[in-house]
């Protein structure tokens, strides 16, 4: 491997977004199985990423996702009802932020003729 493509690849690590891990290794960090992966992705609450060879791989984010969604199932939650809570709580989220910026002036529209 080029010097440059072994610094590219470790800059990514520090990505949320970089799909890092395996499967199995997702599952290992969050103490879950391949399976409730493969349920949240059925489900369309993560969508991972695929390797060359077609594996599965999930980032920083999506753990965190999907470790959300565990806690829920753990708490007796069915699984779509999980997935659509986080969702939810992802929106709320959002529109928190976009209401702070508002508040702050940011993103405010100029008007015709610079008032």
């Amino acid at each position: 491997m080029a010097p440059e493509a072994r610094s590219n690849a470790a800059d990514n690590l520090d990505d949320d977004d970089y799909p890092a891990y395996t499967m199995g290794r997702a599952a290992e960090m969050i103490g879950t199985t391949p399976a409730f992966l493969r349920a949240l992705g059925e489900a369309r609450l993560i969508t991972p990423l695929r390797s060359g060879g077609g594996h599965r791989r999930y980032s920083r984010y999506q753990l965190r996702i999907a470790a959300r969604a565990r806690e829920l199932v753990d708490q007796g939650t069915p699984i779509e009802a999980a997935c659509r809570i986080i969702i939810l709580e992802d929106q709320l989220e959002e529109a928190l932020r976009l209401n702070e910026e508002l508040r702050r002036g940011e993103g405010r529209p100029e008007r015709p003729g610079g008032r």
